[in-house]
């Protein structure tokens, strides 16, 4: 039996980057002692064998930035949540010994 033939490396692929990228690069490729090709190829197989990365949909952005404005809005709404209403206040003034009822006496002490 022989071998498996491997695959001639006869298609190419044009890339277009800045040329200061490209000597950084070329020179990255020569201080590593391998060729330009070599390493783009490396870097081809490595995204290859990678499990794709899961896209997020329009519909999750949406939901994502619906959420973002109604904690937002929440957020900004929460401060005069928490101020006692003027009820609330008066109710408290009026009631003296602060048992949550107001008797004839607390009533007319006011």
């Amino acid at each position: 039996m022989t071998e498996p033939r491997r695959l001639k490396k006869s298609e190419s692929l044009e890339i277009r980057i800045p040329y200061p990228t490209k000597e950084a690069f070329m020179a990255r490729c020569r201080a590593d002692g391998r060729s330009a090709s070599e390493a783009l190829r490396a870097f081809i197989d490595q995204q290859l064998e990678a499990p794709a990365k899961p896209r997020v949909s329009r519909k999750t952005w949406r939901l994502i930035a619906g959420a973002a404005i109604a904690a937002a809005v929440g957020a900004a709404a929460l401060p005069s949540l928490a101020r006692p209403s003027m009820a609330a206040a008066q109710f408290d003034h009026i009631d003296i010994d602060h048992d949550g009822q107001i008797s004839r006496a607390e009533f007319t002490a006011r």
